[in-house]
């Protein structure tokens, strides 16, 4: 599918905000693992907070990236595509 079809495909628009719903929740577990609260970081150092969401959002990209490469492995024992 080319992707201005797949911007306009209700289904593909649904998997990205599952997705931008499960990144945001596993960057805000980080934060909290960090003894952090995701609602206060206004509060920290520019440069803390920045380092902070660096780190998160990197936690969180690794994640989805793994949950990801299961979801293909599970397709592939399927025989799905």
């Amino acid at each position: 599918m080319h992707a201005a079809a797949e911007r306009h495909d209700p289904d593909t628009r649904a998997m990205e905000d599952q997705t931008a719903h499960l990144e945001l929740a596993l960057m805000e577990q980080f934060i909290r693992a960090r003894g952090y609260d995701p609602a206060k970081l206004g509060e920290l150092l520019a440069d803390e907070r920045e380092r902070l969401q660096k780190e998160a959002l990197a936690h969180a990209a690794g994640k989805l990236a793994e949950i990801e490469s299961r979801a293909h492995f599970i397709r592939e024992l399927h025989g799905e595509r």
